[in-house]
């Protein structure tokens, strides 16, 4: 037998003389009086003069270190991310409460009830009176959980993840705020959040492929959505001037430190407003969500600092002359000439070929929070032309990072225009586009009630908390990313087997 095996062994027989003590191993309801972190926050700067009289406190968490010294012992009690010491004495507790604190393991999850100190050393602790035994743990802690090399443990045990690195739970509890803060602004807006179908019979709103399922009943596929956005727009049509939706969207691509095919989206859309009114709006949206997260729209991102406080602006022409990376930095009128876009291209059409140079030369450098506005028709087929020139619309990306973080349009909202759009998509499929879209019919339907002028738009949370945590991979700021499948859990088995004992 291993040594995991026989860790396992006894702490099962350890349940039962938790049990001959008279206590549940699995424990039942504790209502406790503070959590940890309460008790740092409000009694840390206390003295031990200022202790007294006595700060009676029940608290529960789980145990992450024991120190036994004969006739009384140490143990820290964790919650919430937090640590608390609390001591025990043989003469202070009942007999079989002592008995039960010689039998804990790092990792039991216990109750504590006793009252505030400070040790000899100054260290802030409870002195306990009574213990309750509220759940077992049947496996180890890791002891160096920063030493351990294979990533996708953490990843797919991230219970334990979360149990044993405190900094992974502020990585989360960051994005809760994040979150909150998007949310609350909208609201402050008038924004009403909404809910739209995660099942679709058609995708769109995005150029993706999609994930297919099938409806028994029914007896039809459908697809999981790659974004919300032409329901949400059928919402705006029916007189719902300013919606919004945080949801997951699901994207059949790769993965990749920036990419998981499970992502969540923030979409909005704005009834009477375009994509220049939403640029403005989102720079004041995405400098509070920095504050709320870390009280500061400067934050720091793989060693260089960045300011949500300050968005450049570029045009894709621009941002093209701006980043080039070739020996001869073109013109303005060179990245706007069909034939010089040719010879430097070899996509099909001048707006791809355009969009192409831009991802080679600039996206990559794109570091500072910035808008790149104005982007080619071939590629923008939910945005509005633009008067001036019709080969470009009125849309923009949000980056930073080096990474796309949103993107916008003015809506095009003529429906006799978006039937030819869908058009020039489906010519796009039949060359070999898999992700060009398909023609929804019923949109251009409910295009044709009218759909006042609006803009849209669409920001990935799981990006923007990569930023503004600092994290390297986009599955550090997902609880649960996705994984290839994990083979048979030997614990299970060996379960089977102690059970026959």
């Amino acid at each position: 037998m291993s040594l995991e095996d026989e860790l396992l062994k006894q702490r099962l027989s350890r349940i039962r003389e938790i049990e001959a003590l008279g206590y549940r191993p699995y424990g039942s309801r504790y209502d406790f009086t503070h959590t940890v972190p309460q008790i740092l926050a409000e009694y840390s700067p206390k003295t031990a003069e200022e202790l007294l009289p006595e700060v009676r406190v029940r608290v529960a968490g789980r145990l992450m270190a024991i120190r036994h010294m004969g006739k009384a012992g140490f143990a820290h009690l964790q919650q919430n991310g937090e640590r608390l010491q609390f001591y025990v004495k043989k003469d202070a507790v009942a007999e079989r409460d002592f008995q039960l604190f010689k039998m804990l393991d790092i990792g039991d999850i216990v109750g504590v009830e006793g009252y505030l100190f400070r040790t000899r050393t100054g260290e802030l602790s409870i002195h306990a009176e009574k213990l309750e035994f509220l759940s077992k743990t049947l496996l180890s802690m890791p002891e160096k959980w920063h030493g351990l090399e294979d990533v996708e443990v953490r990843y797919r045990q991230r219970y334990l993840d979360l149990i044993a690195n405190p900094e992974v739970r502020k990585v989360f509890v960051t994005r809760a705020r994040i979150v909150s803060s998007l949310r609350r602004q909208l609201e402050a807006k008038g924004f009403i959040e909404v809910e739209t179908p995660m099942m679709q019979p058609l995708y769109g709103g995005a150029a993706a492929r999609p994930f297919v399922t099938h409806h028994n009943t029914l007896d039809i596929d459908l697809y999981l959505r790659i974004a919300p956005e032409l329901y949400l727009k059928r919402l705006v049509v029916g007189g719902m001037e300013r919606v919004y939706e945080i949801n997951r969207n699901f994207r059949n691509e790769g993965l990749s430190k920036n990419h998981n095919p499970e992502f969540t989206m923030l979409e909005f859309y704005q009834a009477y407003t375009d994509y220049q009114g939403l640029m403005d709006f989102t720079a004041e949206l995405l400098a509070q969500a920095a504050i709320d997260a870390n009280g500061t729209t400067t934050v720091e991102f793989e060693g260089r600092a960045l300011d949500f406080g300050r968005f450049e602006r570029y045009t894709m022409r621009e941002a093209v002359v701006q980043f080039w990376d070739g020996e001869t930095k073109p013109t303005l009128a060179d990245v706007a000439n069909p034939d010089w876009l040719r010879a430097h291209s070899g996509k099909a059409t001048p707006g791809e070929q355009l969009t192409e140079l831009f991802e080679i030369h600039a996206e990559k450098k794109l570091f500072q929070p910035c808008f790149v506005y104005d982007y080619p028709v071939e590629t923008s087929p939910l945005s509005k032309q633009k008067p001036d020139d019709p080969t470009m619309v009125d849309r923009y990306e949000i980056f930073a990072a080096g990474m796309e973080i949103g993107n916008a349009f003015t809506e095009l909202n003529d429906p006799q225009e978006q039937r030819r759009r869908f058009e020039m998509q489906l010519s796009m499929r039949e060359r070999g586009d898999e992700e060009a879209h398909q023609m929804d019919e019923d949109y251009v339907r409910a295009l044709s009630y009218g759909m006042p002028p609006a803009g849209g738009e669409g920001i990935g949370i799981d990006r923007l908390t990569m930023i503004l945590t600092n994290s390297r991979s986009i599955r550090d700021v997902i609880l649960f990313p996705l994984l290839r499948p994990e083979g048979p859990i030997e614990l299970i088995g060996l379960m089977r087997e102690l059970d026959k004992l």
